[in-house]
């Protein structure tokens, strides 16, 4: 059960809430508040449903949503024929919270879509997924006239979207960009859909065609909460998703910062080390697992490119390359640690003046922002040199 300071700004999210809330607060209770917070943040749960007919690639794009190829351990099971029965939970491989359901194929004869979103469970689902590999028919249709009868958000995807190109490519007029837009269009408004938004996805080169557009879409109308489960779940195969797990991340340094200054008992200005060096290592290593650099992520990342986890380490210049630990840590301390000294103390006293230990507590706020935010430009910088560098050798 939530506390009430906790559940404010668990609805809100804004740091300057989360001061407010606790300025009333004995230390410990504040202390258990934002901790409160941040784990609350994490157990937050993300039901995607992928649905469409037999042989669409509703599996392959179930495994991909989720980084892995069709073979891999986990893995949803792919085929020429349907191969789903009943509705089945894939969980994402860094964030259990996260649930992507290769649902039943859709379309058998007298099919009802009322009975196929019972049978389903649809309430259970953040959204639908509504694949067709060629066109779309009227059984995806009824499906999504239903999901919005039901007031459920549904997107429409277009997979195999190479095999479309590949196609065209043999015509004399081929130009893809037009071919791209007759697809987006082809086939929904000849049965009634006005104004179709399609996003055209190749399962197999995920981060081409219009994977940005559609996460864009999914991040604007999903609530606030489950946007930052969305982002870092999505694999960093693009530089627009790269540039968003960042701005995703960088939300949580104030409240990671302000526990610090939390439990800063001891009278000096600077980290409470040992207290302080873990909160920034939990951080920084959920950095380098959303981004894709910790060594399970680069070698999946050296199956498909040709290189090595050497190669791919030998262009990041980020000082945590060599391993997350207080040796490598603590110079991001001294570094930021001279930042804070040249602010005004006053500064730092008036961001927490509400928290006791005045002084010791704003200068930590302070110190392990810097940490946290040099840490995350330069783990984010990597993680576009170590995408530009695998996207050029494919």
């Amino acid at each position: 059960m939530l506390s009430n300071q906790t559940s404010v700004f668990w609805r809100n999210g804004d740091l300057e809430d989360i001061k407010e809330s606790i300025s009333t607060q004995d230390l410990p209770t504040a202390v258990n508040a934002i901790k409160e917070f941040l784990e609350k943040q994490d157990l937050v749960e993300l039901n995607v449903g992928v649905t469409g007919e037999s042989g669409s690639g509703k599996s392959t794009f179930v495994n991909a949503f989720r980084g892995l190829g069709d073979e891999e351990e986990g893995s949803a099971q792919t085929g020429p024929v349907e191969t789903t029965m009943e509705p089945k939970a894939y969980l994402h491989p860094k964030y259990q919270t996260v649930k992507v359901w290769d649902l039943p194929g859709i379309g058998p004869p007298n099919f009802k879509a009322d009975e196929y979103l019972k049978l389903v469970e649809f309430e259970r689902y953040d959204f639908f997924i509504i694949i067709a590999s060629d066109r779309f028919r009227e059984c995806h249709i009824q499906l999504a006239e239903e999901i919005t009868r039901m007031e459920k958000r549904f997107y429409f995807v277009r997979s195999k979207i190479e095999l479309s190109i590949d196609a065209e490519k043999r015509k004399k007029s081929f130009d893809q960009k037009k071919t791209l837009d007759i697809i987006r269009e082809d086939g929904l408004r000849k049965i009634g859909i006005e104004d179709p938004v399609v996003f055209l996805i190749s399962s197999f080169e995920l981060g081409k065609y219009d994977l940005n557009l559609l996460q864009e879409r999914m991040e604007q109308e999903l609530p606030q909460h489950k946007r930052r489960v969305l982002m870092l779940a999505l694999p960093n195969i693009t530089l627009e998703i790269n540039e968003k797990k960042k701005k995703a991340l960088e939300e949580n340094i104030g409240k990671v910062a302000l526990l610090s200054a939390l439990v800063a008992t001891v009278p000096v200005p600077g980290l409470s080390v040992a207290v302080d060096i873990a909160i920034v290592k939990r951080e920084i290593e959920t950095y380098y697992s959303t981004f894709g650099l910790d060594d399970p992520s680069l070698q999946k990342l050296c199956e498909g490119s040709g290189k090595t986890i050497d190669e791919f380490k030998s262009l990041m210049k980020s000082p945590l390359i060599g391993g997350i630990n207080p040796a490598s840590i603590l110079p991001l301390a001294g570094a930021a640690f001279l930042v804070v000294a040249e602010n005004a103390v006053e500064y730092a006293v008036s961001l927490v003046a509400l928290l006791g230990t005045v002084v010791a507590g704003g200068m930590s706020y302070m110190t392990v922002s810097k940490m946290l935010r040099r840490a995350l430009n330069d783990i984010a910088e990597d993680a576009r040199i170590v995408l530009m560098a695998s996207v050029n050798d494919m």
